[in-house]
């Protein structure tokens, strides 16, 4: 069926109700043209925030050009989808020294294959009712201005905390795009932005990763650090990560928007393996293979087991001196990795020896 006997404005309805039935919360579909967002990268970039994500960089104007990455492409169909689990006791947990603090994000199975496939199935809707059309679907695997996106899609806006918001579902929710080649009607982009004046996500950092209202140094940011950084973590920011030991979350806590997050339905995204009340003693003696196996389509796979046991290093230096803590560091002094024994060394200094396994 060729566009000019499509009715594009059924069609688009259409999408969005395949959509919620697939369980994407929202559905907007957005033109090509990114604004000023370009320019904020380039100027991100510039000035090193990124750090070791070189990948960010790569890609030139793909990542902001659609029809560059994709050929053909005339729309993107953004959707978003809620992933808080119910009550998870985030500031509780975070208010316990002892407790390993996962990111809520990271405490089921992985969403970008979920996420990836209702999209196709989604495509898949699409074909049966116009035939074959050109698409290709996206959750964090290509060079996609995914936010920018969102905001043009009319999903939300970019908050000071540059993740986007929404006023009927705050900020805990992933993202993911459906680039088509039908001339859709385009819904309007998020009119205005609803941050005021808050700054409570910039005051709550930890490591004071914000450098102003939208701008974070990723080089400071705990997220980052847990996650993509493959180094020795700065000494300076040790302490102040805390017990947070895959990702951070605080200053999506902090949202006043975040009071109208609901809870997922998503049974994938319920927490597994008691993630989200461990302990960081307990989850510090996993071994390579107990790691591998506790962590099998789930985010944290992507810290690796070296890197999470520097994470849980730190939690450990920063956890109260007893007994637990210094045996679980102590079994790992000699580690094959320098990078743990490093980690490992400099909690142990924190505790001064104190006890005596």
């Amino acid at each position: 069926m060729s566009a000019a006997v499509i009715d594009l404005t059924a069609l688009a309805s259409s999408i969005k109700d395949w959509g919620r039935e697939l369980g994407f919360q929202q559905v907007g579909i957005s033109g090509l043209a990114l604004g000023e967002h370009e320019q904020h990268l380039q100027r991100w970039l510039d000035a090193g925030y990124h750090g070791e994500m070189d990948y960010m960089g790569a890609h030139g104007s793909k990542r902001w050009r659609p029809d560059e990455l994709v050929p053909g492409t005339l729309r993107v169909v953004s959707v978003r989808m809620d992933y808080l689990p119910g009550d998870t006791r985030m500031a509780e947990r975070l208010a316990d020294p002892n407790a390993a603090y996962i990111s809520r994000y990271a405490l089921g199975r992985d969403y970008h294959k979920l996420v990836r496939k209702r999209l196709q199935q989604l495509a898949e809707r699409i074909t049966a009712v116009i035939g074959a059309f050109g698409y290709r679907a996206f959750v964090d695997s290509a060079p996609v201005l995914e936010k920018a996106i969102a905001e043009q899609a009319g999903l939300g806006w970019i908050g000071k905390n540059t993740l986007v918001l929404n006023r009927k579902a705050g900020s805990y929710f992933f993202l993911g795009e459906l680039f088509v080649d039908l001339p859709l009607p385009t819904d309007p982009p998020q009119a205005s932005e609803h941050c005021g004046k808050c700054t409570a996500c910039l005051d709550i950092c930890p490591t004071q990763a914000f450098v102003g209202p939208y701008q974070l140094d990723a080089r400071r940011c705990i997220s980052y650090l847990t996650i993509e950084y493959k180094g020795s973590i700065p000494e300076d920011l040790r302490p102040l990560i805390g017990n947070r030991v895959f990702g951070c979350d605080d200053c999506q806590l902090v949202c006043p928007w975040n009071r109208f997050a609901r809870p997922t339905a998503e049974r994938d995204f319920s927490p597994r393996h008691g993630l989200d009340n461990a302990e960081l003693a307990a989850l510090f003696r996993w071994d390579e293979q107990e790691f591998l196996a506790q962590t099998e389509g789930s985010p944290l796979r992507r810290a690796g087991y070296e890197r999470w046991l520097r994470n849980l290093a730190v939690g450990l230096g920063n956890a109260p001196t007893t007994i637990a803590a210094v045996e679980a560091l102590n079994a790992r002094r000699d580690h094959p990795s320098a990078l743990v024994r490093e980690h490992v060394e400099w909690a142990l200094g924190r505790h001064g020896q104190c006890i005596t396994p």
